[in-house]
């Protein structure tokens, strides 16, 4: 009798802790489940700020205006009130922004030991707590509560989306509302209905190249002296044409200690070494990450670094002259081949730069060759992404530039099959990739002395007029002309000169059997001389 009893009350115990394991783990399976659904229908719009990429975030941002929160994640009020600063958040920041380049709407979390002294710097004692301001008073700045003559405010009307709307709309002198839509057509991009909304875009583009040259090193690209001189050719692209001043600096400073770094193109990947590439970033090492703002997609695998490299290379295709065509042309293919890591991607795009049978004499040629390209591209892969339900829903691949954004570039359009107005699409392509981005930097040079806003000025709209052929030369004409630069130019110069890689037979013969360098950099250095 008693080892029934033995045995009833083991197998008793045995269920009930099965039953206790199948409900244990069917909870947490549920809660994970309704939790991971309310995570992915949320839509972040306030943008995360830390200790490492705050200032750098107010320094780029082409907003006139900021708020700023500083909450603690554990604080139960600040978890109940972030729904009600997404809902203004949405007006003005994203892709999908109604009234963009208004308002930076964007929070600090305190309880995170990294910002803490950013916290104290701003005196906060109770959570959550909000200011105004324009973005360049943010930047290196603090704040006391009796602080007098500053022109960061403390909000005071703000617990709910209605109020800290009104709060906002008073500073302004606007009357937005929290049901504002973004006019327009239906079916024109939010991101591209709004020609200032390309000025947003110079961020994407310090992005990607900081993506572009972290895939580099993270797959150790560079292996060979081939490999090794098309990076170089990049960089001395980059050096004069890039429409962000701190990523032309950062790809000068790379460029003039490369022969060390990557001795034969034999580059040292350790991060315990001192004299390696991991030691440089191509656009300063405070940038901040995942801010796409004109790329964004409206899911995390669409758009983004594809997007901002090909705004990278429009942006370079539109600054540079005509005896750099080539040279642009066969550098931007032959990055491209060694160093885009999508292999069916690269080989498309190789094969449409080998369809070029003549060498470009012309720098427009190559800003309606990369269009044209650009245009197949999203016509191919529009058709996969309808066919497999990949695309983007709201960032549809569309040809481009759309009627609505440059009537004047359609001559005729029936069903799919458009005659061009080359003139009118080039010019367009000039000022859209162009003075837009270099707008950006315009609007922001509060803060700063008027030395360095003649410097940047300078740098953002000058471009060597002698038929550049080398653009070494160009980048030494930056460097010569830069404050910034200065003291770098005497070191460039002998680097330079020693230098193996001006050209490389394998890779001129690649794309153009007739594009020989015109000038040898002696040549150019004396033209430099008199110049000065």
């Amino acid at each position: 009798m008693s080892l029934i009893h033995l045995f009833l009350l083991v197998s008793l115990v045995s269920l009930e802790a099965d039953a206790t394991t199948s409900f244990s783990s069917g909870s947490r399976s549920i809660l994970r489940d309704i939790g991971s659904n309310v995570i992915a229908d949320h839509k972040d719009n306030a943008v995360e700020l830390n200790a490492t990429n705050f200032d750098s975030v107010f320094q780029d941002t082409s907003a006139k205006f900021a708020v700023l929160e500083f909450f603690a994640h554990w604080c139960p009020a600040c978890r109940n009130y972030k729904p009600h600063y997404e809902k203004v958040a949405r007006l003005f920041n994203g892709p999908e922004a109604v009234h963009p380049g208004t308002v930076l709407m964007t929070r600090v979390d305190c309880a995170a030991k990294m910002n803490i002294k950013l916290c104290d710097k701003f005196s906060i004692k109770r959570y959550p707590m909000l200011f105004w301001g324009p973005p360049s008073k943010f930047v290196g700045g603090s704040w006391e509560p009796k602080q007098e003559k500053s022109e960061i405010l403390v909000v005071e009307e703000w617990r709910t989306a209605d109020l800290l709307l009104g709060w906002i709309n008073k500073q302004l002198g606007s009357s937005y509302g929290l049901d504002d839509q973004k006019v327009g057509n239906d079916h024109l991009l939010p991101n591209i209905s709004d020609h200032e909304q390309i000025s947003q875009a110079v961020f994407d583009i310090e992005e990607a190249t900081e993506e572009a040259f972290d895939i580099i090193l993270s797959l150790k690209a560079i292996k060979s002296s081939e490999t090794g001189a098309s990076f170089i050719r990049f960089l001395q692209l980059l050096v004069p044409h890039h429409p962000s001043k701190r990523c032309r600096k950062g790809s000068a400073e790379i460029l003039m200690n490369f022969d060390d770094l990557c001795p034969a193109g034999e580059c040292s990947y350790d991060s315990g070494v001192n004299n390696t590439l991991r030691n440089f970033h191509i656009c300063g090492k405070d940038l901040p990450h995942g801010y796409y703002m004109f790329c964004r997609g409206s899911k995390n695998e669409t758009r983004g670094f594809s997007c901002g490299l090909w705004i990278l290379m429009h942006s370079l295709s539109v600054r540079i002259e005509d005896g750099e065509s080539q040279f642009a042309f066969t550098t931007l293919c032959d990055f491209i081949n060694n160093f885009f890591m999508c292999d069916e991607c690269r080989r498309h795009f190789h094969d449409m730069c080998l369809s070029v049978k003549t060498p470009f004499k012309k720098a427009r040629d190559v800003v309606l060759w990369l269009w044209s390209t650009h245009n197949k591209v999203n016509e191919r892969l529009k058709k996969d992404e309808d066919s497999l339900g990949t695309g983007d829903p709201k960032f549809p691949k569309i040809i481009w530039p759309p009627k609505q954004l440059c009537p004047s570039c359609y001559l005729t359009s029936t069903g799919e099959n458009i005659d061009w107005d080359h003139d009118e699409v080039y010019k367009f392509l000039k000022r859209y990739y162009g003075e837009k981005l270099v707008s950006s930097y315009k609007k922001n040079t509060g803060g700063v002395s008027k030395e360095e806003v003649v410097v940047a000025a300078a740098e953002e709209m000058s471009v060597p007029r002698n038929a550049l052929v080398v653009p070494v030369g160009a980048a030494l004409a930056i460097a010569l002309a830069s404050c910034a630069f200065g003291a770098l130019a005497c070191y460039w110069r002998t680097q330079q000169k020693n230098r193996k890689h001006h050209h490389n037979p394998h890779y001129l013969r690649r794309y153009s059997s007739n594009y020989l360098v015109m000038n040898t950099f002696s040549n150019i250095e004396s033209e430099r001389e008199k110049e000065r």
